[in-house]
């Protein structure tokens, strides 16, 4: 004990921060120390590490820009970052497809790679997808891909993701299900049920938690 000095403080709230950068603006800096990284990942994933740098950038820009549009009492600045992201990754919906249409030309995985489609697109990374994942991922309509990505890939809760696009939980729920659905199809997983599937537990995690 005796070498402990100083007192522990909690971390400033995301949203304290962006609160005082109206006033201080060289305080938003914290911000993207704490969510640049994932921000990055999510969009290597969806479009490559070239294009991750200029959508890392740009969401930081445009949060910054909009600072004062930011509701202090939403707290967590993950949603509303991963929403102006997925924005941005929206206006490259063809070097998405092209993407995905290009990892799906890449040598098979071995026979040990999972089939479930919802253990696939939890576990894939941009170098590790599987070819079967990478053609079903580019058929799906832009809407279901978003969702479903932003809770397998961002790892964000049914609500995040309703404020990250902006519409109801409700829809949220059913372009997921569709989502999966059309994955399992695609993947020839027999429509297991969710409950069988690392995204499902954590979809259990999270209800347990009171986010889901």
């Amino acid at each position: 004990m005796g070498g402990l000095t100083g007192v522990y403080t909690e971390p400033e709230s995301d949203a304290s921060v962006v609160a005082r950068s109206r006033t201080e603006p060289e305080a938003f800096a914290v911000l993207f120390d704490r969510h640049a990284d994932a921000i990055h990942r999510y969009a290597a994933r969806r479009l490559g590490d070239e294009a991750a740098d200029d959508v890392m950038a740009e969401t930081f820009t445009t949060a910054f820009r909009l600072r004062e549009r930011f509701d202090p009492g939403r707290g967590d600045v993950r949603p509303w970052l991963f929403g102006i992201a997925t924005h941005l990754v929206s206006r490259h919906r063809r070097a998405e497809a092209r993407r995905f249409r290009a990892l799906s030309r890449l040598p098979a995985p071995a026979e040990t790679d999972e089939p479930l489609a919802d253990r696939v697109a939890a576990r894939a990374t941009a170098d590790g997808m599987r070819r079967e994942l990478a053609t079903a991922l580019a058929r799906l309509s832009p809407s279901l891909r978003d969702v479903l990505l932003l809770v397998a890939w961002a790892d964000l809760a049914y609500e995040e993701v309703a404020e990250a696009l902006g519409v109801p939980v409700g829809t949220v729920r059913s372009r997921l299900h569709r989502a999966r659905g059309r994955l399992r199809k695609e993947l020839g997983a027999g429509g297991a049920p969710a409950g069988d599937t690392e995204a499902g537990q954590a979809d259990d995690a999270r209800k347990e938690r009171g986010h889901g």
